[in-house]
């Protein structure tokens, strides 16, 4: 029996490469709208993060999600992010 390949993804802010369901990718969409994308399928510029409060808090302090999706990040996008992180 052939063993499944699990996707691995590399989280921008711990440079660890991780199963994608570990991950959360946020989107830039063509529209210029930034969203989380739970189901990893929206169209537009995407970046992974680790699914974990402090690794959130790092990257909304260092904003490396804006540098990686070219775009200003609002707060009210990181609190979206928070509320899903902690489900």
């Amino acid at each position: 029996m052939k063993v499944k390949k699990i996707p691995l993804r590399t989280c921008v802010i711990t440079k660890e490469s991780l199963p994608k369901k570990e991950l959360l990718r946020i989107v830039r969409t063509p529209s210029g709208e930034v969203k989380a994308d739970e189901t990893g399928k929206l169209n537009g510029r995407g970046a992974y993060i680790k699914k974990d409060l402090e690794v959130l808090a790092k990257a909304q302090k260092s904003k490396i999600l804006e540098k990686r999706l070219e775009c200003k990040i609002e707060d009210s996008v990181y609190e979206e992010i928070k509320n899903i992180i902690e489900k």
